[in-house]
């Protein structure tokens, strides 16, 4: 196994804290960026930043950027607003989209120089399965379903540099954004349930073990691909 330095966002709960303790166990140093960077059993690099803020988060990877390469990104950060058709406010479709696809263009276009220098790179994008279309979920859905699009043409442009870029696509997973808008024996967890042929939430780790793949060595001949990881819910709904 090569030793790599792998930058996660989002990465203090959820999805991105449960990336982050795998690749550190595998023996990779993680640098994570978060909101709250109070937290010493972080096992690596915690740095605090608003990712929301344009300037202060290119400062911080101009700074990270400055000392140590970088082999790899995980854009994992996530914003939800929920709102049906007829009650959206476009305030928040500006900030859905600002929040969850500004810091991956910012991330990746600070990290790829490096990576394309060394030869060797990997951008893993966490988009959702609510871009096959969940109610109340517009604005969302649209900013995870451009994440793919962002992986399709950024695999394209980087396919001849040893830099591959892919998405996963998570099912319901039992984190703490997902319960802030889904409490336990709501019926919008029961309308989530029903949609997994597996008949469960997900779990963060479950989905952390995909991304480790995507991230790793053996992983290098994939390239421009959304991995549904969903209990089987994308199943009849996403073309082949």
């Amino acid at each position: 196994m090569t030793e790599r330095t792998l930058l996660v966002t989002g990465a203090s709960k959820g999805i991105g804290r449960a990336l982050s303790n795998r690749l550190a166990a595998a023996g990779h140093r993680v640098i994570g960026l978060a909101r709250n960077a109070r937290d010493p059993s972080f096992p690596g690099e915690l740095v605090a930043v608003d990712l929301a803020d344009r300037q202060m988060t290119e400062r911080v990877l101009d700074e990270l950027c400055a000392r140590q390469h970088i082999d790899g990104v995980v854009n994992n950060m996530g914003l939800v607003r929920l709102a049906r058709l007829g009650q959206i406010d476009l305030d928040d479709v500006e900030l859905s989209f600002r929040v969850n696809l500004n810091p991956a263009v910012q991330c990746v276009q600070a990290l790829l120089p490096g990576m394309i220098g060394r030869g060797w790179g990997r951008v893993v994008n966490i988009s959702s399965l609510t871009v096959l279309g969940v109610a109340n979920r517009s604005a969302y859905a649209a900013a995870k379903a451009a994440l793919i699009s962002f992986t399709r043409t950024w695999a394209l442009e980087t396919a001849r540099t040893g830099v591959t870029v892919n998405a996963i696509a998570p099912g319901p997973v039992e984190t703490e954004l997902f319960r802030q808008n889904t409490p336990v024996g709501s019926e919008a967890e029961q309308r989530f349930l029903q949609l997994v042929p597996i008949g469960r939430l997900g779990q963060p780790e479950e989905i952390a073990a995909a991304v480790a793949f995507l991230l790793s060595d053996e992983a290098g001949y994939i390239t421009g691909q959304t991995v549904f990881v969903d209990g089987g819910a994308s199943v009849g709904r996403a073309p082949i």
